[in-house]
């Protein structure tokens, strides 16, 4: 295979709670004394050389910022319990963006020093970094002792709903705010619910725990936010929200971290990510944005497509849930492998949209209730897909590597097939992986052990020229009447899929063909390479080329002699 210049971007997502600790007591609802906690410290040069060893180029550091917690330090409290996820607490209800959780540092007291010799770690060995950016809500009990100057809703006018300079939302009334759970939050001046439910009483499905911030929009009275400045505008002209919120990254960016992935980017006004991004970038022209959104949500503020809106607005990748969803529909649902070809026609997905199959948010690939309860490899034939597909970045969850389950129940998250994000607890596999600190894997199964090496060489694979810069030509439509094209029983390409990669530049070529069926084997498998496709290769080769059998959820990739 020919060397590539260009390199792919691959993210890692670590989320620091899970990723070193080992405490194998695992007590349901259990705190930080029970059932310990990953510290930035345990973020070793052996793990994170691991790490790029697999091929990865960024490193997403999951929930560092200071959240709402029930477990108090000296100095810190902690929160209200009845606005509580869990006892850890949710690392997207932010408690001082300025600052990063003491759960995560050795010695609580110099925990940013601690995050910073992480981010120092990191660069050495040439990782770039990227943490959370949480802009659409805070928690209720949001007050930064860092930057206390640059608090929340201390100058605001809460006798308004709305008001251009509030950093809130208000509610009418002086009421007790009262929870799912029929108890009531001491909240003083009403505030709207980060997903904007503007109520004295949300619902157990509300994120009732924090609140919406402000960015100079009434969100009651539509998407429409062309009143709002634009990107060239001075600091003095914007919203006050826009001004803290630029302070925050510039914050960050000043300590090193290298880019951010935005919650809920679809919820805020596109106007202020162009102002944002375009400081940001003033500060370090490579600094990275990647938006975690969702163009169904009805709580976008755009009229346009939200994910087009994004990378128009100065990101550089947004969430592919779309992708996402239809390949789980594909698995779970039985749908028709050529029901995929619908992702090769939209070049803005395939170059720019952020492909997982796992991450914090969804199940995990080897749960017993999910992706059809097929295990470890189900993850293969999914992340082969979606990462080879297109030329996009690419995100593996920690632990998927290894075939993490995410079964059982772990207090607030209950049996649900994730990991909790909301719970004190280890990752099973993963710390057999980690080994006490090793890093070296001693405490996997064979198959585990087999599972983290095809993730690794997979991801070697992708940074190939084909792979980082090529087109893509699927090939189902010219298999549709080929015989062999089959796995078991199922009508003719029920379960396969094939598609070939090609870079003009390096004229390098792969043949990529998947079983996703989890049970057939394909027996005898030919695949037809038509004409139109030799002409788009650039290149005569075989018009049928012989793979053979491929096993249940097989993957095979073959380089094409051009």
């Amino acid at each position: 295979m020919r060397g590539s210049a260009a390199v792919r971007t691959t993210i890692y997502q670590l989320f620091v709670r899970h990723f070193g600790n080992t405490c194998s007591a695992r007590v349901i609802d259990g705190d930080i004394e029970q059932n310990g906690c990953g510290k930035f410290a345990d973020i070793t040069e052996a793990s994170l050389r691991a790490i790029k060893t697999m091929g990865f180029t960024h490193i997403w550091l999951t929930g560092v910022l200071e959240h709402a917690s029930l477990t108090r330090y000296h100095g810190i409290p902690a929160d209200d319990s009845v606005l509580m996820k869990g006892k850890a607490g949710s690392p997207y209800a932010i408690r001082d963006y300025f600052d990063v959780s003491a759960d995560y540092a050795v010695e609580p007291e110099n925990r940013l020093e601690e995050f910073s010799s992480l981010l120092d770690r990191c660069h050495e060995l040439g990782l770039k970094t990227i943490i959370d950016f949480v802009p659409n809500h805070v928690a209720r009990s949001y007050c930064s002792d860092v930057k206390p100057d640059l608090n929340f809703g201390e100058s605001d006018d809460s006798s308004r709903f709305f008001a251009w300079n509030n950093n809130f939302y208000y509610l009418e009334g002086d009421l007790p705010m009262l929870l799912p759970g029929g108890e009531f939050a001491a909240e003083g001046a009403g505030r709207v619910t980060g997903n904007n439910a503007a109520t004295w009483e949300p619902s157990l499905s509300d994120w009732y725990e924090t609140v919406k911030l402000n960015y100079g929009h009434d969100f009651t009275t539509g998407r429409n936010t062309h009143e709002l400045p634009s990107k060239e505008a001075h600091i003095d002209e914007v919203p006050d929200t826009w001004v803290k919120m630029d302070a925050i990254l510039a914050y960050w960016q000043e300590m090193g971290v290298d880019g951010f992935r935005c919650d809920m980017a679809h919820m805020v006004p596109m106007e202020f990510w162009a102002w944002a991004s375009r400081r940001a970038r003033l500060r370090y022209s490579q600094c990275y944005f990647m938006a975690e959104a969702y163009d169904g949500d009805p709580a976008k503020l755009t009229h346009d497509n939200v994910l087009e809106a994004l990378l128009a607005n100065g990101f550089d990748t947004v969430y592919d849930g779309d992708s996402y969803e239809l390949v789980k529909s594909v698995v779970e649902e039985g749908r028709n492998t050529n029901d995929l070809d619908a992702l090769l026609w939209d070049a803005t997905r395939l170059e720019k949209m952020l492909r997982y199959s796992e991450n914090h948010d969804e199940v995990r690939l080897c749960s017993s209730h999910h992706w059809g309860g097929h295990g470890a490899k189900m993850g293969k034939v999914v992340t082969a897909f979606l990462s080879a597909v297109g030329s996009g970045p690419f995100m593996l969850y920690n632990g998927q590597e290894v075939g993490e389950v995410g079964d059982g129940d772990e207090g607030f998250a209950k049996d649900d097939g994730r990991s909790s994000i909301f719970d004190y607890g280890s990752l099973p596999a993963l710390s057999q992986w980690v080994n006490g600190g090793t890093y070296d894997g001693g405490g996997l199964t064979e198959e585990q052990t087999a599972l983290r090496d095809w993730y690794g060489e997979w991801f070697v694979l992708m940074n190939e020229p084909a792979f980082v810069r090529g087109g893509v030509y699927g090939l189902n439509s010219a298999n549709f009447k080929n015989a062999s094209f089959k796995a078991g029983d199922e009508a003719v390409a029920q379960s396969i899929y094939a598609f070939l990669r090609h870079d003009r530049e390096s004229d390098e070529a792969f043949l990529v063909v998947l079983n996703f069926s989890p049970i057939h084997c394909a027996k005898n498998l030919e695949v037809v390479i038509p004409k139109s496709a030799q002409e788009w290769l650039d290149a005569e080769v075989a018009n049928r080329l012989i793979i053979g059998d491929l096993d249940p959820c097989g993957v095979t990739v073959i380089q094409l002699a051009l």
